[in-house]
Protein backbone atom coordinates (compact mmCIF):
# COMPACT_ATOMS: atom_id res chain seq x y z
CA UNK A 1 0.00 0.00 0.00
CA UNK A 2 1.32 3.48 -0.91
CA UNK A 3 2.29 5.85 2.09
CA UNK A 4 0.31 8.22 0.01
CA UNK A 5 -3.05 6.53 0.46
CA UNK A 6 -5.86 7.26 2.04
CA UNK A 7 -5.97 5.16 5.15
CA UNK A 8 -8.83 3.81 6.47
CA UNK A 9 -9.77 1.49 9.72
CA UNK A 10 -10.68 -1.65 7.85
CA UNK A 11 -7.72 -1.56 6.61
CA UNK A 12 -6.29 -2.61 9.96
CA UNK A 13 -6.70 -6.05 12.13
CA UNK A 14 -5.86 -2.98 14.96
CA UNK A 15 -8.94 -1.46 14.94
CA UNK A 16 -11.70 -4.58 15.16
CA UNK A 17 -12.38 -5.31 18.44
CA UNK A 18 -16.70 -3.63 18.98
CA UNK A 19 -14.97 -0.75 21.12
CA UNK A 20 -11.70 0.23 21.52
CA UNK A 21 -10.87 0.77 25.66
CA UNK A 22 -8.41 2.36 26.29
CA UNK A 23 -6.23 2.01 29.32
CA UNK A 24 -4.86 6.21 29.77
CA UNK A 25 -1.35 5.65 30.99
CA UNK A 26 -2.84 1.51 32.61
CA UNK A 27 -5.53 3.82 34.35
CA UNK A 28 -3.67 6.51 36.33
CA UNK A 29 -6.76 7.05 38.63
CA UNK A 30 -8.23 3.97 38.71
CA UNK A 31 -7.75 3.10 42.67
CA UNK A 32 -4.80 0.67 42.70
CA UNK A 33 -3.16 2.61 40.17
CA UNK A 34 -3.41 6.20 42.00
CA UNK A 35 0.35 7.01 41.98
CA UNK A 36 1.43 4.84 40.14
CA UNK A 37 1.06 5.26 36.50
CA UNK A 38 2.10 4.27 33.49
CA UNK A 39 4.64 1.54 35.31
CA UNK A 40 4.29 -2.28 34.39
CA UNK A 41 2.08 -2.34 37.50
CA UNK A 42 -0.87 -0.20 36.46
CA UNK A 43 -0.49 -1.76 33.01
CA UNK A 44 -0.87 -4.81 35.03
CA UNK A 45 -3.78 -3.94 37.01
CA UNK A 46 -5.52 -2.84 33.48
CA UNK A 47 -4.89 -6.35 32.26
CA UNK A 48 -6.34 -7.72 34.98
CA UNK A 49 -9.73 -6.02 34.18
CA UNK A 50 -9.38 -7.06 30.71
CA UNK A 51 -7.84 -4.62 29.02
CA UNK A 52 -6.12 -5.00 25.74
CA UNK A 53 -5.84 -1.40 24.96
CA UNK A 54 -2.90 0.63 26.66
CA UNK A 55 -2.08 4.20 25.80
CA UNK A 56 1.36 5.51 26.29
CA UNK A 57 3.69 8.46 25.74
CA UNK A 58 7.51 8.11 24.79
CA UNK A 59 10.71 9.82 25.01
CA UNK A 60 14.21 9.35 24.44
CA UNK A 61 17.24 8.98 26.67
CA UNK A 62 20.60 10.98 25.78
CA UNK A 63 21.48 7.65 25.23
CA UNK A 64 19.04 6.27 22.94
CA UNK A 65 16.45 4.68 25.41
CA UNK A 66 12.90 4.70 24.44
CA UNK A 67 10.99 5.25 27.73
CA UNK A 68 7.53 4.67 28.51
CA UNK A 69 6.35 7.84 30.40
CA UNK A 70 4.25 11.11 29.82
CA UNK A 71 5.80 13.94 31.21
CA UNK A 72 9.10 15.35 29.71
CA UNK A 73 10.54 15.98 33.17
CA UNK A 74 11.08 13.21 35.87
CA UNK A 75 9.33 15.65 38.82
CA UNK A 76 5.60 15.44 38.91
CA UNK A 77 5.97 11.84 39.60
CA UNK A 78 8.71 10.53 40.40
CA UNK A 79 11.31 11.11 43.40
CA UNK A 80 13.98 12.83 41.45
CA UNK A 81 14.44 15.68 39.28
CA UNK A 82 15.29 16.39 35.71
CA UNK A 83 14.90 16.97 31.60
CA UNK A 84 14.22 12.86 30.47
CA UNK A 85 15.90 14.25 26.98
CA UNK A 86 18.98 15.64 28.75
CA UNK A 87 19.68 12.19 30.86
CA UNK A 88 21.84 8.83 30.16
CA UNK A 89 19.53 6.01 30.75
CA UNK A 90 21.15 5.20 34.29
CA UNK A 91 19.52 8.17 35.77
CA UNK A 92 16.30 7.93 34.79
CA UNK A 93 16.40 4.35 35.52
CA UNK A 94 17.15 5.15 38.85
CA UNK A 95 14.01 7.51 39.59
CA UNK A 96 11.13 5.63 40.91
CA UNK A 97 6.98 6.65 40.25
CA UNK A 98 5.70 7.44 43.56
CA UNK A 99 8.58 5.95 45.06
CA UNK A 100 7.68 2.43 44.17
CA UNK A 101 8.16 1.84 40.46
CA UNK A 102 10.51 2.29 37.98
CA UNK A 103 9.92 3.87 34.57
CA UNK A 104 9.29 1.43 31.77
CA UNK A 105 11.33 1.10 28.33
CA UNK A 106 8.26 0.89 25.42
CA UNK A 107 10.77 -2.33 25.03
CA UNK A 108 9.26 -3.89 28.20
CA UNK A 109 5.86 -2.96 27.42
CA UNK A 110 6.18 -4.86 23.93
CA UNK A 111 7.55 -7.91 25.94
CA UNK A 112 5.47 -8.24 29.20
CA UNK A 113 2.29 -7.79 27.29
CA UNK A 114 2.51 -9.74 24.07
CA UNK A 115 -1.08 -9.82 23.71
CA UNK A 116 -1.89 -6.05 23.88
CA UNK A 117 -2.44 -3.53 21.26
CA UNK A 118 -0.75 0.07 22.35
CA UNK A 119 -1.54 3.51 21.19
CA UNK A 120 1.71 5.50 21.29
CA UNK A 121 2.12 9.38 21.65
CA UNK A 122 6.07 10.36 20.42
CA UNK A 123 6.32 13.01 22.68
CA UNK A 124 9.97 14.19 21.25
CA UNK A 125 11.88 14.12 17.93
CA UNK A 126 14.70 12.33 19.29
CA UNK A 127 11.99 9.32 19.90
CA UNK A 128 11.16 8.97 16.14
CA UNK A 129 13.61 6.75 15.55
CA UNK A 130 13.54 4.58 18.27
CA UNK A 131 9.70 3.80 18.27
CA UNK A 132 10.02 2.98 14.90
CA UNK A 133 13.11 0.32 15.34
CA UNK A 134 11.39 -0.79 18.46
CA UNK A 135 7.83 -1.60 16.58
CA UNK A 136 9.62 -3.17 13.54
CA UNK A 137 12.22 -4.67 15.94
CA UNK A 138 9.55 -6.60 17.86
CA UNK A 139 7.38 -7.48 14.38
CA UNK A 140 4.50 -5.08 16.40
CA UNK A 141 3.32 -2.92 13.12
CA UNK A 142 -0.06 -4.66 13.49
CA UNK A 143 -0.32 -4.03 17.54
CA UNK A 144 0.65 -0.56 17.70
CA UNK A 145 -1.16 2.86 16.74
CA UNK A 146 1.28 5.46 16.95
CA UNK A 147 0.51 9.43 16.71
CA UNK A 148 2.09 12.92 17.65
CA UNK A 149 0.79 15.95 18.90
CA UNK A 150 3.55 17.39 16.79
CA UNK A 151 2.97 17.24 12.97
CA UNK A 152 6.23 16.65 11.55
CA UNK A 153 6.86 13.81 13.93
CA UNK A 154 3.76 11.50 12.76
CA UNK A 155 4.85 12.57 9.22
CA UNK A 156 8.28 10.99 9.73
CA UNK A 157 6.93 8.46 11.89
CA UNK A 158 4.77 7.55 8.87
CA UNK A 159 7.64 7.53 6.88
CA UNK A 160 9.81 5.38 8.86
CA UNK A 161 7.12 2.56 9.23
CA UNK A 162 5.53 2.85 6.20
CA UNK A 163 1.49 2.04 6.20
CA UNK A 164 1.36 -1.17 7.54
CA UNK A 165 1.66 0.33 10.78
CA UNK A 166 -1.56 2.30 11.77
CA UNK A 167 -1.33 6.02 13.05
CA UNK A 168 -3.68 8.67 14.17
CA UNK A 169 -4.63 11.83 12.49
CA UNK A 170 -2.67 14.54 14.50
CA UNK A 171 -3.79 17.68 16.14
CA UNK A 172 -3.48 20.07 13.79
CA UNK A 173 -5.89 18.00 11.68
CA UNK A 174 -8.09 18.07 14.18
CA UNK A 175 -8.85 21.52 14.80
CA UNK A 176 -8.77 22.16 10.89
CA UNK A 177 -11.87 19.83 10.57
CA UNK A 178 -13.54 21.09 13.34
CA UNK A 179 -13.87 24.14 11.65
CA UNK A 180 -14.34 23.19 8.61
CA UNK A 181 -15.81 19.81 8.77
CA UNK A 182 -16.86 19.53 4.68
CA UNK A 183 -13.19 20.05 3.68
CA UNK A 184 -11.87 16.22 3.50
CA UNK A 185 -8.68 17.38 3.16
CA UNK A 186 -7.49 16.63 6.89
CA UNK A 187 -9.74 13.62 7.29
CA UNK A 188 -8.75 11.83 3.60
CA UNK A 189 -5.08 11.07 5.04
CA UNK A 190 -2.99 8.36 6.43
CA UNK A 191 -4.72 8.50 9.45
CA UNK A 192 -6.99 5.86 10.31
CA UNK A 193 -8.49 7.32 13.44
CA UNK A 194 -9.11 10.82 14.70
CA UNK A 195 -8.06 11.18 18.48
CA UNK A 196 -8.98 14.24 19.99
CA UNK A 197 -11.16 15.41 23.20
CA UNK A 198 -14.69 16.36 23.86
CA UNK A 199 -13.74 20.05 23.91
CA UNK A 200 -10.52 22.07 23.34
CA UNK A 201 -9.40 25.76 24.38
CA UNK A 202 -8.23 27.05 20.79
CA UNK A 203 -7.55 31.10 20.36
CA UNK A 204 -8.21 31.79 23.89
CA UNK A 205 -11.49 30.29 23.52
CA UNK A 206 -13.10 26.66 25.12
CA UNK A 207 -14.97 25.14 22.08
CA UNK A 208 -16.74 22.10 21.74
CA UNK A 209 -14.95 20.04 19.07
CA UNK A 210 -16.63 16.93 19.04
CA UNK A 211 -19.84 17.01 17.68
CA UNK A 212 -22.13 14.85 15.78
CA UNK A 213 -21.11 15.96 12.30
CA UNK A 214 -17.93 15.62 13.11
CA UNK A 215 -18.53 11.85 13.76
CA UNK A 216 -20.22 11.74 10.40
CA UNK A 217 -18.06 12.85 8.34
CA UNK A 218 -15.21 10.90 10.09
CA UNK A 219 -17.40 7.78 9.93
CA UNK A 220 -18.13 8.44 5.88
CA UNK A 221 -14.44 8.85 5.46
CA UNK A 222 -13.87 5.51 7.10
CA UNK A 223 -12.47 6.38 9.95
CA UNK A 224 -12.65 5.85 13.63
CA UNK A 225 -13.14 8.47 16.57
CA UNK A 226 -11.33 8.31 19.37
CA UNK A 227 -12.10 10.58 22.63
CA UNK A 228 -9.91 11.52 25.52
CA UNK A 229 -9.40 11.53 28.41
CA UNK A 230 -13.23 10.70 29.87
CA UNK A 231 -13.54 9.15 33.66
CA UNK A 232 -16.96 9.94 33.84
CA UNK A 233 -19.83 6.69 33.67
CA UNK A 234 -22.43 9.27 32.16
CA UNK A 235 -20.30 11.43 29.36
CA UNK A 236 -19.20 7.78 28.21
CA UNK A 237 -22.37 6.67 27.91
CA UNK A 238 -23.66 9.82 26.09
CA UNK A 239 -20.15 9.85 23.80
CA UNK A 240 -21.15 5.78 23.11
CA UNK A 241 -24.85 7.44 21.69
CA UNK A 242 -22.90 9.76 20.00
CA UNK A 243 -21.03 7.11 17.70
CA UNK A 244 -17.24 7.25 19.34
CA UNK A 245 -15.46 4.18 18.64
CA UNK A 246 -13.26 4.46 21.46
CA UNK A 247 -12.46 5.96 24.89
CA UNK A 248 -9.24 6.76 26.60
CA UNK A 249 -9.52 6.72 30.15
CA UNK A 250 -7.93 6.91 33.50
CA UNK A 251 -11.26 5.41 35.29
CA UNK A 252 -10.60 1.95 33.60
CA UNK A 253 -12.90 0.09 36.15
CA UNK A 254 -15.59 2.58 35.12
CA UNK A 255 -15.40 2.12 31.30
CA UNK A 256 -15.02 -1.73 31.99
CA UNK A 257 -18.57 -1.89 33.85
CA UNK A 258 -20.21 0.64 31.15
CA UNK A 259 -18.96 -1.40 28.31
CA UNK A 260 -20.28 -4.22 29.56
CA UNK A 261 -23.87 -3.06 30.29
CA UNK A 262 -23.96 -2.13 26.50
CA UNK A 263 -22.51 -5.50 25.50
CA UNK A 264 -19.28 -3.87 23.72
CA UNK A 265 -16.93 -5.06 26.33
CA UNK A 266 -14.44 -7.98 24.73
Amino acid sequence: MPLTRTMRAADYAYFDAPFLAFAHRGGATYPPNVGRENTLHAFTEAAKLGYRYFETDVHATTDGVLVAFHDDRLDRVTDRTGLIGALPYREVAAAKIGGLDPIPTFTELLEEFPDVRFNVDAKSDAAVPLLAEAIARHGAGGRVCVSSFGTSRLHRLRRLLGPETPTAASQAGIAWNRFAPRLTTMINTAGAALQLPVRHRVAGRDLQVLTEGLVRAVHRAGKQVHVWTVDDAAEMERLIDLGVDGIFTDRIDILSDVLNRRGLWT
